[in-house]
């Protein structure tokens, strides 16, 4: 019987496809140490995380200026931001690749990244957009619905919704904002960086972010609340913690993503398998 000849591995064979990328479980304490190593990158490269920080701040008082005197506006235009800021900060998961590479890292790079217009990452960031459009609708419909009093400005949910309705509602509204949320950081907590790293499909980084979720629940739940509450204390300050907090929790997503997904394969390893 004759034996076959060996797979070639010339330079005219077709690689083999990419493998689907597999995450790991990882423990409690790491989103404190992907703190760290986001601190440390902000350290080390602070010029282009700062401006992405400003420009967010600026936009937040410009929200303010604009939508003082109309609640659901301004809540449309924050949890907006609050969804596609991962999308706006995709330059610097490119300055935190290039700093543990040891390559240089400058805002050119991060302008770059933009201008290479990804297809993937800006249908991603429409997808969020739109889910943070549902957020907005839905919150309106709930208060609408069981507030006795109409709620325009932001004082009026302040003082209607947070401080003297007895009826649960502001609880109900915060409950329904952890449901609607939930999905949305289980579909993004990696796949943003996933998607500049690596020539994967937008499903595939979204199942690989759901994976990670996973693996890893309680990790990732103390990172969400990590996300939430370092970026409401951002705004609490009149917003001008954001300046620092954005660029910070950026850089902190992508060592989340290099710890929560295995490491690519190289394409010579893996042909010659």
């Amino acid at each position: 019987m004759q034996t076959p000849p060996p797979a070639s591995t010339g330079p005219g064979t077709t690689p083999a496809p990419a493998a689907p990328p597999r995450v790991r479980n990882v423990g409690l304490d790491r989103p404190l140490a992907w703190l760290r190593l986001g601190w440390s990158d902000l350290l080390r490269c602070p010029g282009p995380g700062l401006l992405h920080g400003l420009l967010a701040a600026l936009f937040g008082f410009a929200v303010v200026v604009v939508a003082r005197n109309n609640f659901w506006l301004m809540a449309g235009a924050f949890s907006g931001f609050l969804i596609v800021a991962p999308v706006v900060a995709t330059g610097l998961y490119a300055i935190s690749r290039a700093l543990q590479a040891g390559k240089p890292a400058h805002l050119g790079l991060a302008l770059n990244t933009w201008r290479s217009g990804d297809s993937r990452l800006v249908r991603f960031g429409l997808l969020l957009g739109l889910a943070g459009t549902g957020w907005v609708l839905t919150s309106a419909a709930l208060i609408t619905a069981f507030s006795d009093v109409p709620i325009q400005r932001p004082l009026d949910f302040l003082r209607y919704v947070v401080a003297r309705d007895q009826s649960g509602l502001f609880e109900m509204w915060l409950m329904l904002g952890g449901v609607l949320a939930a999905p949305v950081f289980a579909s993004s907590v990696v796949a943003l960086p996933l998607l500049l790293d690596r020539r994967v499909g937008l499903l595939q980084a979204v199942l690989t972010s759901w994976e990670a979720v996973v693996a890893s629940p309680a990790a990732l739940a103390l990172w969400a609340l990590l996300l939430l509450g370092l970026t409401a204390l951002g705004m609490a300050s009149l917003l001008l913690g954001l300046v620092v907090v954005v660029p910070w929790l950026a850089h902190a997503s992508w060592h989340a993503y290099q710890d929560l997904v295995v490491p690519e394969t190289p394409a010579a390893e893996r042909d010659a398998r």
